[in-house]
């Protein structure tokens, strides 16, 4: 059966299961939850929030709003330097508050490419884990994702993906695809580094989803994977298709955790993960196929790779050619930290015990970018200035 032809198919159906998937069991987590962790994590949460709600409401309708009335690449260039401050923060509390080691294995990638971003979708997290990757290559406010549209919802967080271009997708083929290339056409400046982050598997690993991948490969022919899910290939294939001319490269991205699959909890008061492994192959995007089909093909196989590599990691603990990339410089973070903390402590004392003006503009902030997220909305330029 062709592949274009498979993709299409529904995989709703039960399935053996054939290989034994890479899995998380029930042990202890790394750290425990005591309470000083309870407390560190609750206050880390709050900080987190407060600083969110307070960055997009003060810096939102100034960069991403009335600078897009001017300049896209200006816009952007703001967007990306002030929010890269407060995407920072994770980086730090993952590194360097809880002490996590991520280590990063393949090829050293430069900075400020343009590139395409494939990785397998271990745990709900795997998103931010490549927010260490970014900053470290100085594209941390470049990232987009690909993400379904319920996490546009999330309050304050949702106006943020709206404010970055984030691509929200219903899941619906003849819905997504549409909105998918509207999106995408404005991403081809090449002035602007970009990385855009996707996950072809479409959902977060699970044993019972592996089970049915499994099964729905074997009917039709395709490749049974033992550690990641059948990649969709169709959404890969448009981002190709629309950015190919202006990107550099696709980075084909493998995250694995040393012991337990972490959640956001995990992550917020820091029992675990121990160790995150993120194995970077880097192929220049002139090495792909531009054709549909073979782009698919080129993926179903670059899957089956990225499956014998996650079980190498299972039986080695650790993937090939370590050490690409060098740790977090602990001053920078804390002098990053302390100018997050700062702006928000202005505004919260803008917003609350200074004049009405303030408040009513934090308002009118809120409402703009809750109606704008809603409906997609983001203003287009009125002059020609670049």
């Amino acid at each position: 059966m062709a592949l274009e032809e498979v993709v299409a198919i529904e995989s709703g159906k039960e399935m053996e299961e054939t290989f034994k998937p890479l899995k998380s069991d029930d042990r202890l987590k790394h750290y425990p939850l005591t309470p000083y962790r309870l407390i560190r994590g609750l206050i880390c949460l709050l900080v987190y929030l407060s600083t969110a709600f307070m960055f997009v409401v003060y810096f939102a309708p100034v960069a991403a709003v009335l600078m897009r009335f001017f300049s896209i690449h200006y816009c952007r260039k703001a967007t990306s330097f002030l929010f890269a401050l407060w995407l920072a923060l994770w980086p730090f509390l993952f590194e360097k508050i809880n002490g996590t080691k991520v280590v990063f294995s393949g090829d050293l990638v430069p900075p400020k490419e343009r590139v395409l971003i494939i990785a397998n979708h271990r745990t709900e997290v795997d998103w931010m884990y490549l927010w260490n990757l970014a900053l470290r290559k100085g594209c941390l406010g470049y990232i987009k994702y690909i993400l379904k549209s319920s996490l546009m919802k999330l309050p304050v967080f949702g106006w943020g993906f709206h404010i970055l271009e984030f691509i929200s997708v219903e899941r619906k083929w003849e819905v997504d695809e549409p909105a998918m290339r509207e999106m995408l056409s404005t991403f081809k400046d090449s002035r602007d580094p970009l990385w855009l982050a996707l996950f072809p598997e479409g959902t977060d690993f699970s044993e019972e989803k592996c089970q049915k991948s499994q099964r729905f490969a074997s009917e039709v022919g395709l490749p049974v994977l033992a550690n990641v899910l059948l990649p969709k290939t169709r959404g890969f294939g448009v981002c190709l298709e629309v950015l190919q001319n202006s990107l550099d490269a696709v980075y084909d991205v493998s995250i694995a955790y040393k012991d337990q699959l972490p959640t956001f909890l995990d992550n917020v008061f820091g029992t675990d993960p121990s160790e995150v492994h993120i194995h970077v192959q880097r192929i220049p995007v002139k090495d792909i196929p531009a054709s549909n089909a073979e782009a698919a093909k080129w993926l179903m196989d670059r899957f089956q790779l990225k499956d014998q590599l996650l079980l190498d990691f299972k039986a080695r603990g650790h993937f090939p050619n370590e050490g690409t990339e060098q740790e977090l410089s602990t001053l920078k973070c804390l002098v990053n930290f302390t100018v997050v903390i700062l702006l928000t402590a202005l505004f919260i004392y803008l917003t609350f015990f200074s004049s009405v003006w303030f408040k009513t503009y934090a308002s009118l902030a809120c409402a703009y970018l809750a109606s704008a997220t809603h409906f997609k909305f983001r203003p287009l330029p009125i002059t020609n200035l670049i």
